[in-house]
């Protein structure tokens, strides 16, 4: 462990190579030369995501390898959306000039992002490390679609599809509301959404089994909160001519969501249906598909459950009420 820091660039490049392997039959060229040689698919899919101390994560509650995984597991999320497999990433570090954060903090931070690369078999091609202001990790991810082909986007909504979600929405607002609330100690308290909050569990299976069911017509990760995300994958955002796009009818109940969201909304006094939908970085996906089809879709896609349809009229409402007007939003002043 680096109970000092590394003390050179040389030190830091060893310690990646420590935790990642140089090369792997994606790439073709061991890391380390000015730049990576990929064996590209025909098709790929790319991202990119920064992460930041006190905008993305606070150290107060990260562990150094939280903030590791949640670095990837961003920008893996990206990639399950599409429908795809996600192959590779470039990492940029931004170091703080001073000491370092602490005894053995940067082989932890690594060791968190690598083990979250080996469960998805990713490989580390390069990327830049550079003193900074503050804390900060950039990854660019890139990926290939799955067996069919098919890649999902968004704006392909009819009236009368299903609306699906696959993963916990609201619990990772629990999470960090706990963590901001209560410090470290939530993980105790409320370990299931300090966790989603802290290491997210990309849905790469449920994207894959999304993108082969022709019956699925657009899909999205939901990143900023179901109320900001939907009108996104209904394509309000892309036209400019009110009610050009289609609108939706949510349908939510307690019981659908997780039991430490509704405990923790029952806790803080929070209407936990309304929670859910304003939620923020669930890092789950949202998909609408053909009403023939969803029986199916929704038997093959692992945690998938039907929140709703996609209706003619604009607007969206939850459970017959106008929903939430939206959620998380970076640039927001309110």
């Amino acid at each position: 462990m680096d109970h000092s820091g590394p003390a050179s660039e040389q030190d830091f490049l060893a310690l990646i190579d420590r935790h990642f392997p140089g090369s792997s039959a994606h790439s073709s060229l061991p890391r380390g030369d000015d730049c990576a040689v990929l064996a590209c698919p025909p098709t790929m899919v790319l991202s990119t995501d920064l992460f930041l101390e006190d905008i993305h994560f606070r150290r107060s509650y990260f562990s150094p390898g939280d903030i590791g995984w949640k670095a990837l597991a961003v920008n893996v999320s990206d990639i399950a959306a599409m429908g795809a497999r996600p192959l590779g990433f470039s990492l940029g570090l931004m170091i703080p000039a001073g000491p370092p954060p602490g005894p053995g903090f940067w082989g932890e931070l690594l060791a968190g992002m690598a083990a979250l690369a080996r469960e998805h078999d990713l490989t580390l091609t390069g990327g830049d490390l550079s003193r900074a202001p503050l804390l900060g990790l950039c990854v660019t991810i890139w990926g290939r679609p799955g067996p069919t082909g098919r890649l999902l986007t968004r704006g392909a909504c009819r009236p009368g599809d299903v609306l699906l979600a696959c993963g916990h929405l609201g619990l990772v607002r629990a999470g960090l509301q706990a963590l901001e609330a209560e410090g470290p100690a939530a993980a105790r308290r409320w370990p299931a959404a300090a966790a989603a909050h802290l290491r997210p569990r990309p849905q790469v299976a449920a994207g894959l089994a999304l993108a082969a069911h022709p019956g699925v017509r657009a899909a999205m990760d939901v990143s900023d909160g179901l109320a900001q995300d939907l009108p996104r994958l209904l394509g309000q955002d892309r036209d400019s001519a009110p009610g050009a796009a289609p609108g939706a009818a949510l349908t939510l109940t307690p019981e659908a969501l997780h039991p430490e969201t509704r405990a923790w909304c029952e806790h803080t006094g929070q209407d936990s249906v309304t929670f859910a939908c304003l939620g923020g970085e669930d890092y789950a996906l949202l998909a609408a598909c053909d009403p023939h089809d969803a029986p199916a879709v929704l038997a093959a896609t692992p945690g998938a459950r039907a929140i709703g349809t996609v209706t003619a009229a604009p607007g969206i409402t939850l459970n017959g009420q106008p929903a939430p007007a939206r959620g998380f939003d970076h640039f927001s002043t309110t």
